[in-house]
Formats: C-alpha cells, sequence, structure tokens
C-alpha cells in the first residue's frame, strides 16, 4: 500500500510540476511555449540554427540574443550564454527519450536533488517544458555517469556531468530563457 501510494503522490507531483510550468509560461514576458510546443512567432532560425561545421561547439547564430542556454536536440549540446552574447560554457549531453520541440522556454523550476523518473537519484534539477505529461529537464546522477537509455521508457532528464551540472545550477536561474534548437 504504501508503494502505490508513493506512486499516487510521484503522479500529482509530476502533474503540479507541469501545471505550474504551463502557468509560468503563459505568464512570461518573452511568451514562451506551452505544453512543448514553439511560441507564436518564434524565430523561424530558432529551429534550425546553422552550425560552423568546422568549429562544432561554436555558438549556433540564429540562437537568439540575450542571457539564455542553448540546447541542441541533434547535436545533444548546452551552450551556456551571458547577456553580452559571450559563450561562458559549452558541453554535451545525454538526452532522455522525449525531446521538446524547437522553440523558447523558461526555467519553471528547480530541485536541488530528488529521483528521476527513470528511478536514478539525481540533482541540480533545472525543469522548463512538458511533453505529453512528461517534465523535461537537466539534471546530474548522482554517484557517476548518466544511466544507459531504454527507449521504451519516456524520460525528460537531460543528463550532464557532475562539473557541468554544478554550472548549469548556477547559471538557470528560475525565469532564464532556455531555446532549443535542432
Amino acid at each position: 500500500m504504501a508503494s502505490s501510494s508513493s506512486t499516487f503522490v510521484a503522479g500529482l507531483t509530476a502533474a503540479a510540476l507541469a501545471t505550474v510550468g504551463f502557468l509560468a509560461f503563459q505568464a512570461s514576458a518573452n511568451g514562451p511555449v506551452t505544453s512543448g510546443k514553439p511560441q507564436a512567432g518564434a524565430s523561424p532560425t530558432a529551429s534550425k540554427a546553422p552550425r560552423d561545421r568546422k568549429r562544432p561547439t561554436s555558438l549556433p547564430s540564429g540562437s537568439g540574443k540575450g542571457e539564455r542556454v542553448v540546447y541542441s536536440v541533434d547535436d545533444d549540446r548546452v551552450w551556456l550564454v551571458r547577456e553580452n552574447g559571450k559563450v561562458e560554457r559549452t558541453f554535451k549531453v545525454a538526452p532522455g527519450s522525449v525531446d521538446p520541440a524547437p522553440g523558447a522556454y523558461h526555467v519553471t523550476s528547480r530541485s536541488k536533488a530528488t529521483t528521476g523518473s527513470d528511478g536514478i537519484p539525481i540533482e541540480h534539477v533545472v525543469r522548463f517544458a512538458s511533453v505529453g505529461g512528461v517534465v523535461i529537464g537537466f539534471s546530474t546522477a548522482v554517484g557517476g555517469p548518466a544511466p544507459v537509455r531504454y527507449p521504451a521508457v519516456r524520460t525528460g532528464g537531460i543528463r550532464q556531468s557532475r562539473a557541468d551540472g554544478d554550472a548549469m545550477w548556477r547559471f538557470a536561474t528560475i525565469g532564464v530563457r532556455i531555446v532549443v534548437i535542432r
């Protein structure tokens, strides 16, 4: 019985986070996406920003302006970008099985430590979207590298190394813009 209660509470928590994220998106002054759909009038280059193939770690042009986190779902790479456009850090990530749609989002919630939807203890969780009931966010697996992904399990955790997770945690506070590109 305790197990079913825990599952029920976890489900309610996920639903509440998705609802809060949805409301935060609607209330944002920059008109972010809702429910994993790109915002109306989003820059067409935000979805397919051209890459510098000679320097693949270079920030893609067309990924926006100002302070932001840029996440490429095709390259599994993140850029932490300051207000002046300078890249503070870039790093590879290991995505879950559910990707957010290209567009602009905002950090809606954070958790210092919790358990991921895959049952793995995680820390420095930075959430920014929900797709079909799956919460999407950056996190670090506690005690080791990202676990093996099983495509049949719908997960939205975008895993990063401990050092990269620490940098993300310091950078991506509530309201910071997340730009998802292909």
